[in-house]
């Protein structure tokens, strides 16, 4: 068997070590959210076998969502029918590696030189470590931010142009825009699910658990004034209590003036809003601009096959995707933020880009305030997942007070966590 390192970052490619395979080798390929991901998957698999005839990369059916996605993965690995390449959402990635399913990357990249000179720095590669490995490849990534409807901004009184960066100025905003009625509602904050919530709690400066991961981290102060946020979303600003992609909807249908969301969002809203409205982009605001912090959201790709020539097929094609090239495609097929340096910084990949589509840039200049999207230890992830969306719709739907709904949602998420 020989090997072949190709490096052409000076042409804007960056392409994986070519191995001599004996015969041609298929892959199977798992990833989720296909109404986000599939197009640029299937043009990410399309490029990578015209360059590379020795691999065939077949996709499963894709999981609707991360937390699916991973407890399929769980589920197949038991009788040895994980997949060979698995795309896991960044909090999952610890799951997946302490259950051992994960191949370090480690040796295969060092194998290929310094990783910088591909793109990938040190903060990059730490968001696929996992279980004291490299176990991923940060795939795409993303924060949350805010989604302005400027007409209906404009029909309140309101100017769109005036970036809002305080919850008061949201809340307020959000009552004139309610006060049109017709159904119009001023605000919609997608709660369901723990990343989402934690860009709340990380924003007012709070953390999930204590560093040690001993202690609930989020039962404090932090953590009541993240739900206060949504309670007073609802009792002030007329946030409906729908369902997340009930809201996406509304939103899409121009009946909400601010949606809170992920930036992978970003494409599909350009897609679906045709001349519905005129869309503007804002930062997500910080309950404490000094402390605050956004978690990262987005996926990793993890090989996951025990065959040799298995496994260097999927990370060629893994480095594939996340090679200057690959980063292109995605961030220009989704909104997620970039995962690789060369492709942030040339005007080849994304510079040009950038310029002339400046809604992408909201999430890239919150980048110097990404941290990891936190990861519950134990093997209850999904459960907790599950609680804390629980307690939030409680909020939400006027069902408990913030005080109760938190005090509730300590002890559940105290209850699944390992035993010290």
């Amino acid at each position: 068997m020989t090997r072949r390192t190709v490096l052409a970052a000076a042409a804007g490619l960056v392409a994986a070590p070519r191995v001599a395979l004996a015969a041609p080798v298929e892959i199977d390929v798992h990833y989720a959210m296909p109404a986000v991901y599939k197009d640029v998957m299937d043009r990410l698999a399309a490029d990578f076998m015209a360059r590379h005839a020795d691999i065939k990369v077949t996709y499963r059916q894709a999981s609707a969502g991360y937390d699916d996605g991973t407890q399929l993965v769980l589920r197949e690995a038991v009788t040895g029918r994980q997949p060979d390449l698995t795309f896991q959402g960044l909090n999952r990635l610890r799951v997946v590696t302490e259950r051992g399913l994960a191949v370090d990357l480690a040796p295969l990249l060092k194998a290929e030189g310094d990783s910088a000179k591909f793109g990938y720095t040190p903060e990059l590669l730490g968001l696929g470590k996992a279980g004291g490995i490299q176990s991923g490849l940060a795939f795409a990534t993303s924060n949350p931010i805010v989604f302005v409807n400027a007409d209906l901004f404009r029909r309140a009184g309101l100017d769109p142009d005036r970036k809002l960066t305080t919850w008061d100025e949201i809340i307020e905003a959000s009552r004139k825009i309610s006060a049109l009625g017709d159904g119009i509602h001023g605000a919609y904050y997608r709660w369901q699910g723990d990343w989402i919530y934690s860009a709340l709690l990380f924003g007012f400066g709070g953390r999930m658990m204590s560093e040690d991961e001993r202690e609930i981290g989020f039962a404090g102060p932090e953590g009541r004034a993240s739900m206060t946020v949504l309670d007073r979303l609802v009792r002030e600003g007329g946030m409906p209590a729908l369902a997340g992609e009930a809201g996406a909807q509304a939103f899409a249908a121009g009946k909400v003036g601010m949606y809170f969301w992920s930036t992978a969002f970003l494409r599909q809203a350009l897609n679906s809003l045709g001349s519905n409205f005129k869309l503007t982009t804002w930062e997500f605001p910080l309950g404490d601009k000094a402390r605050g912090r956004l978690p990262t959201g987005g996926a990793a790709g993890m090989v996951l096959a025990k065959d040799p020539a298995k496994q260097q097929a999927a990370y060629r094609f893994l480095r594939h995707c996340t090679s200057p090239e690959g980063t292109a495609v995605m961030v220009k097929g989704t909104g997620y933020v970039p995962v690789n340096q060369i492709a942030t910084e040339d005007p080849r990949h994304l510079g040009d880009f950038y310029r002339d589509n400046p809604l992408f840039m909201t999430g890239v200049r919150q980048m110097p305030i990404m941290v990891p999207w936190y990861a519950f230890p134990g093997t209850n992830g999904v459960r907790i997942t599950s609680v804390i969306s629980d307690n939030l719709s409680r909020v939400v739907e006027q069902k408990a007070s913030v005080d109760v709904a938190l005090a509730d949602m300590a002890r559940e998420v105290t209850r699944l966590l390992p035993r010290a």
